[in-house]
């Protein structure tokens, strides 16, 4: 049993709160909608996952009903035991109280060396922490996650869109991403003023590279990012080595694949 609107209101009051601004906290309040993400994330029995961002429980108990494992990460000490009473009787469901923008990745997975990320994220965290586990946790092999639009645009975006930029070169060079679905506003308590999306990233064996420098130099390009490459890298990039990776200093970043930030970073190296 998934929580309506009248549950989640229930909850809250129960517990003297109220969603915390903060926090960026939006409770899901649509038991179909919870309930699509978990058939989205393909997880059953045998499945490890993290949800981030737990709140009151809707989506951990739609995850639990899959047979997974779920561990259920949530910041907001307030809500916590809540979110404990909300799954008391469910044996494969974990509760930790945790910042997972701080937390320590390696004793919190400890249980499995291969897990899903399903999460409805704050909207104030969602790219770093994203960014951060594709860099520091590859023991999240896919994740499921829900975010403002523009955001998850951002993470699936193509070379030469409007929406591409360095965060896609970098969930690009990690991982394949994909725009799962929508998700309005109406489904939230309390309702935002964005509209949200879930995009799906499954990692790859990435290419060999200095990822310090591949990122450094994908930030610099980006920071001009309506300038040709051959000003925003300026000091940074010659021509020779524009030519020997193949690439025109005349092109702007955005039109740039992951591949050919690639070649520049070696032909920098």
């Amino acid at each position: 049993m998934t929580h309506s609107r009248p549950a989640i209101h229930d909850l809250l009051e129960q517990g003297g709160l109220a969603p915390r601004r903060d926090l960026g906290q939006n409770f899901v309040a649509d038991p179909n909608t919870v309930r699509r993400i978990a058939s989205l994330a393909r997880v059953g029995e045998g499945d490890h996952v993290v949800e981030i961002g737990a709140g009151l429980g809707s989506l951990t108990l739609a995850l639990a009903d899959t047979g997974a494992e779920v561990l259920a990460v949530e910041v907001d000490s307030g809500i916590v035991p809540v979110l404990r009473s909300v799954v008391a009787d469910r044996d494969n469901v974990t509760v930790v109280e945790a910042d997972a923008m701080e937390a320590d990745w390696a004793t919190l997975l400890a249980a499995s060396d291969r897990w899903t990320l399903v999460a409805n994220l704050p909207y104030n965290v969602g790219t770093p922490l994203v960014c951060d586990l594709l860099d520091e946790v590859p023991a999240i092999e896919s994740m499921l996650v829900m975010v403002q639009k523009e955001v998850a645009e951002r993470f699936a975006a193509a070379p030469g869109s409007k929406q591409y930029g360095a965060v896609s070169v970098k969930t690009s060079y990690w991982a394949t991403a994909k725009l799962a679905a929508t998700v309005p506003a109406s489904v939230f308590v309390p309702k935002p003023n964005v509209e949200s999306a879930l995009v799906r990233i499954d990692r790859r064996t990435p290419p060999e590279v200095d990822t310090e420098a591949l990122f450094a130099l994908v930030k610099q390009g980006f920071g001009q990012r309506r300038k040709m490459l051959r000003r925003s890298l300026s000091g940074v990039v010659t021509p020779e080595q524009f030519e020997a990776a193949g690439v025109s200093p005349e092109a702007r970043p955005e039109t740039l694949g992951v591949d050919a930030w690639i070649r520049l970073t070696r032909a920098t190296s």
